[in-house]
C-alpha cells in the first residue's frame, strides 16, 4: 500500500532518462473542465465537474522514449527503460536499478481511497494536509533509511503551490501536492502526489529520486482516464 515501507535495493549509479517531448494535452471547453480558477479543495465544482459534457479525448501517442501503458481504463505514459508492474489494481513504474515499487517508483492508483484502508488519501482531504503524505505517516523514506523503515518522522510541509493544479492529456485537472519530508535522524525525502477526489485516481511518488523530477511531471501530465469507470 502506498504507505507502507517496502525493501528495496538501491543502485547508486548514475541513470539517464531520454528526455521525451511533453505529452500533448487535449483542449476542452472551460464549462467542460471547470476553467482555469477552480475553488479551493472542492473538485467537483471546479475541477471534475464537467464529465458529463466532456468531449473523450484521442489517445495520442506516446512521445519518444515513452509507452503508452494501461490500468483499468487509466492510461499514461512509462519511460521506455523503466520497469512496469500491473497487478492487482496497481501499476508501478520502476527507474532503472530499482527492484521493489517504493525509492524513485511512480504508482498509479485507481480507486485509490476506495483500496486503501484509511481511505487515504481522500478522507479528511487529507493530500491537503502537512501529514498526508501517507496513510501511515510515519517512517523515513530516504535513499538511506526506506530498506529497512527503522528510522521515524519529525516533521513534514507541503512545499507545492497552495492548491496547486496539474491539467492532464484529456484536459482534467489534478490537486498536486509536494511533501518535504524530515526523518528523526535528520534525513530529508521528497513526496509527490497527483489526486483527482472524484474520480479517486492517485499518481504517486512514494519516495522521490531528484534525478527524476522532471520526468515524474511528464508522466503525470500523460494521464488519461477517459475509458476510466469510477
Amino acid at each position: 500500500m502506498p504507505g507502507t515501507s517496502g525493501r528495496v535495493r538501491f543502485s547508486r549509479g548514475a541513470a539517464s532518462v531520454r528526455a521525451g517531448a511533453a505529452a500533448a494535452a487535449v483542449a476542452l471547453a472551460a464549462a467542460a473542465c471547470g476553467g482555469g480558477g477552480a475553488p479551493e479543495g472542492g473538485e467537483a465544482a471546479g475541477l471534475e465537474g464537467g464529465y458529463s459534457e466532456a468531449v473523450p479525448a484521442a489517445q495520442a501517442p506516446a512521445p519518444e522514449g515513452f509507452s503508452g501503458v494501461d490500468v483499468e481504463g487509466v492510461r499514461i505514459n512509462a519511460p521506455e527503460d523503466w520497469a512496469v508492474d500491473n497487478a492487482d489494481g496497481r501499476l508501478c513504474m520502476r527507474p532503472p536499478g530499482q527492484n521493489d515499487c517504493a525509492y524513485g517508483a511512480v504508482q498509479v492508483l485507481p480507486h485509490a481511497a476506495d483500496r486503501d484502508p484509511a481511505d487515504w488519501p481522500k478522507k479528511g482531504d487529507a493530500f491537503n494536509a502537512e501529514d498526508g503524505w501517507a496513510a501511515e505517516p510515519d517512517a523515513c523514506r530516504s535513499a538511506a533509511t526506506a530498506a529497512d523503515g527503522g528510522v521515524g518522522v519529525s516533521g513534514a510541509r507541503i512545499t507545492s503551490e497552495p492548491n496547486a493544479l496539474t491539467t492532464h492529456a484529456d484536459g482534467l485537472k489534478s490537486h498536486h501536492r509536494v511533501w518535504e519530508v524530515t526523518c528523526e535522524n535528520d534525513d530529508t525525502f521528497e513526496v509527490r502526489l497527483w489526486f483527482l477526489p472524484t474520480s479517486d485516481v492517485a499518481v504517486y511518488v512514494w519516495s522521490a529520486d531528484t534525478r527524476y523530477s522532471a520526468v515524474y511531471d511528464e508522466i503525470a501530465a500523460s494521464m488519461d482516464i477517459s475509458e476510466y469507470k469510477k
